[in-house]
């Protein structure tokens, strides 16, 4: 029986033991009073059987037949495993004629194993770990910004982080251009020494695609910065998505700017 129907029972109980009147018992359970009145004559006459809903353990007309449920959950193990219950089941009504409720689809494959309640986790990607040595690795990048706070025009720092210490070093520049990239590297050499690779961006200054005669002949494109590192002996790093360790910060590196 369920919830309803339980408590329907106690309180027609309390009724036929006389410690409860019919119209109080039509306010508790929130029913009219000639509604509850129905329900005390199926008390009187069954007991609390009566008061069970009829269709109670028997399968409803509307049940999907066994085997249809057996073909859904198939077709889901074999094509829509890792596909949400909703969109598995479109595809099984576009793609395969099988018509099922995604809450049907989700109850089904949940009572059957199929079904995660919690979402599966990307595989966890480890944070590199930062270069052993002082001018292993450099990075070299602009950033664009009201670094003057309004009192002069909008300017980029041309900023270089090594990666092991987070030793820093600014330049401004109007622009990111060949030459402030030039000009941090020239100071950061005549500082620091020659580092042994940079780790630059995407920009057209750094990295460019190559030209149909280099790709004809399998030659990488150089950029005339690239051009300039390669004499120096500087190694350029090949550019990924995530920054190293160390990449600008304003409360971690230590800098030193200039004009």
């Amino acid at each position: 029986m369920s919830k309803k129907e339980l408590s329907r029972v106690e309180v027609m109980g309390r009724v036929k033991a006389r410690s409860l009147r019919l119209i109080e018992a039509a306010e508790m359970l929130g029913l009219s009073y000639r509604q509850s009145k129905r329900i005390w004559a199926r008390y009187r006459a069954g007991g609390a059987k009566a008061l069970q809903h009829g269709n109670c353990g028997r399968v409803s007309n509307r049940a999907y037949g066994a085997e249809f449920r057996a073909a859904v959950l198939k077709q889901v193990q074999a094509r829509y495993e890792d596909f949400g219950s909703t969109l598995a089941a479109e595809h099984l009504a576009s793609d395969d004629g099988l018509n099922v409720h995604a809450e049907t689809l989700r109850r089904w494959r949940k009572e059957a194993g199929l079904w995660q309640r919690q979402r599966r986790r990307k595989p966890y990607r480890q944070r590199r770990e930062a270069k052993a040595h002082f001018g292993e690795l450099v990075q070299l990048d602009g950033s664009f910004h009201q670094w003057l706070e309004g009192r002069g025009p909008r300017g980029c720092l041309m900023h270089m982080v090594d990666d092991a210490t987070t030793q820093a070093l600014g330049w401004f520049s109007a622009e990111e251009s060949i030459w402030a990239a030039v000009a941090v590297l020239r100071r950061w050499i005549e500082r620091y020494g020659v580092p042994q690779a940079l780790y630059t961006d995407w920009k057209n200054v750094y990295v460019r695609p190559p030209n149909a005669q280099e790709r004809m002949r399998g030659e990488p494109a150089v950029t005339q910065f690239g051009r300039m590192c390669a004499k120096l002996g500087i190694r350029s790093s090949p550019p990924v998505r995530r920054k190293p360790k160390g990449a600008w910060s304003g409360h971690t590196a230590r800098i030193r700017i200039g004009w």
